[in-house]
């Protein structure tokens, strides 16, 4: 299996350290291992090296060679270890006189750096390791006896094979070894399988996103446990449902507008071919034909209004001259120039607000194009006869602006997303579908909510909140509406 990516990574980063622990681990552990088998045959010789022997030899010490190779020979017959190690009793000239094993020494073969480390020793007693002639791997302890002029008068070397210890230490280093492969392979096999439970899903979501970024929306992630992995597979569902949903927001956007545009320029196109084909005397078809030129226009620019809002909300760039001014003065115009229409419409509209002032630091056009918006959505959403309340209060420090219609009204569904971009709950009432989006902006970057009621079939009703400011104008100041 080719490793890449995360994988790689893995192998590369934290089993390659394991590893090195590992062995760092084993190393150890060899270490120590081989200090405690060498420190119990150092202990077990020392053990032999006691005051017994010293005690043994010590009415020798001061009588002839003869009565010392005596008790030498008597000494190695009575030895209970022989079997364990080898003993070589050696005179005061360094001469073995005699050795468990029976046969003569020859010195110049062996290494005797304990015998002699042994007589400049306070204790009497010194050790080596090595190997001997036969290239065996040893340990001795040599162990001397002064006399009573404190000279050198003898000594006892005892000597045990290490090789059933190097042969100890081997097979424990292979069980190591084989431990640490052991480990290592599992450690290897279950990371392998922990990233693989990463990777694919990884794999999988980037092979999504691929699809997604070429425009296919059919797709959809199988979303497995309630892990991290599990929630962004859960994420992207929910965000290509999201783009769907975009996606067909913005094809009935373009057809909403192209039908908004169509309507006007339509209207305009005929009416300037028939007062170019009309003789100069009909004035009054003439002057029909301009009114609807004029009334077209303005559609037309509203909805460029509409869509250049709307570019500029989406970009951040959407820009408000904040300043002190009077929120009913500003409803108060939008209502006088509402009046004509819903009278030309055959509709009623009520106006009652509060004497009450109502400052705010904020755009007047802005807030004035949030009524307009609102009162010509009420009117076009109401048919002939139908009614239309607009009515503003302050409560403490907040001022709310209603406007309720008998219209049509709204679907329950529907209600939450009047404000979302694109979103038309009645896509055969002329209109962008953008117009409520950009309010709701508006009104939020004063600090204020707008809010909505409906039934269908009985009617909307608009609230509009607002932060006023504590003191400042008298209800004398406000602007009055034209008469």
């Amino acid at each position: 299996m080719k490793l890449r990516g995360i994988s790689k990574r893995w192998v590369l980063n934290s089993l390659v350290i394991t590893a090195l622990l590992f062995l760092l681990l084993a190393a150890i552990i060899l270490s120590v291992t081989r200090a405690y088998y060498n420190n119990y045959v150092y202990n077990f010789l020392v053990s032999n090296a006691n005051d017994n022997v010293s005690a043994f030899f010590r009415p020798y010490l001061s009588g002839t060679e003869d009565s010392f190779k005596s008790a030498a020979k008597q000494f190695i017959e009575n030895f209970e270890n022989k079997g364990h190690i080898d003993v070589w009793v050696f005179d005061k000239y360094g001469n073995v006189i005699a050795t468990t094993t029976g046969f003569p020494v020859e010195l110049t073969a062996f290494d005797l750096s304990d015998m002699t480390q042994a007589t400049k020793s306070d204790t009497g007693i010194a050790h080596w390791t090595g190997r001997n002639s036969n290239g065996e791997s040893i340990m001795s302890v040599s162990m001397v006896f002064p006399g009573s002029d404190s000279t050198f008068k003898g000594g006892v070397r005892f000597i045990s094979s290490l090789e059933e210890v190097n042969r100890r230490l081997i097979v424990t280093s292979l069980i190591i070894i084989l431990a640490l492969i052991v480990s290592l392979l599992l450690v290897y096999l279950s990371g392998m399988f922990f990233i693989q439970s990463i990777v694919r899903p990884v794999q999988r979501i980037s092979e999504i996103a691929s699809r997604i970024a070429k425009g296919d929306m059919n797709v959809e992630i199988e979303a497995k446990g309630d892990d991290e992995i599990g929630e962004l597979s859960s994420a992207i569902n929910n965000m290509i449902k999201e783009l769907k949903a975009s996606e067909k927001l913005k094809n009935d956007f373009i057809s909403t507008v192209s039908h908004e545009l169509r309507t006007p320029l339509t209207a305009i196109k005929g009416w300037g071919e028939t007062l170019l084909d009309i003789s100069d005397n009909d004035k009054e078809l003439t002057k029909r034909g301009i009114s609807v030129i004029i009334r077209e226009s303005d559609r037309l620019s509203q909805l460029l209004e509409e869509l250049l809002d709307f570019s500029r909300m989406q970009t951040g760039s959407l820009s408000l001259r904040f300043e002190k001014m009077d929120v009913l003065a500003e409803l108060d115009e939008a209502v006088y120039v509402f009046k004509e229409r819903a009278k030309r419409e055959g509709m009623e509209l009520n106006y009652a607000v509060t004497d009450l002032p109502s400052p705010i630091n904020g755009d007047p056009d802005r807030i004035k194009q949030v009524f307009v918006n609102i009162l010509d959505n009420a009117i076009k959403y109401s048919s002939q006869g139908g009614i239309i309340n607009v009515s503003a209060d302050v409560n403490g420090n907040l001022l709310s602006v209603c406007v309720s219609d008998n219209g049509c009204g709204i679907a329950p569904e529907d209600l939450p997303r009047v404000t979302e971009k694109f979103f038309k709950a009645n896509i055969s009432v002329r209109g962008s579908g953008i117009g409520l989006a950009v309010c709701d902006e508006i009104i939020r970057r004063h600090g204020g909510t707008i809010t909505f009621e409906s039934e269908l079939g009985s009617g909307t009703s608009v609230t509009v909140t607002l932060p006023i400011l504590p003191a400042a104008y008298t209800a004398e100041e406000r602007s009055q509406p034209n008469e």
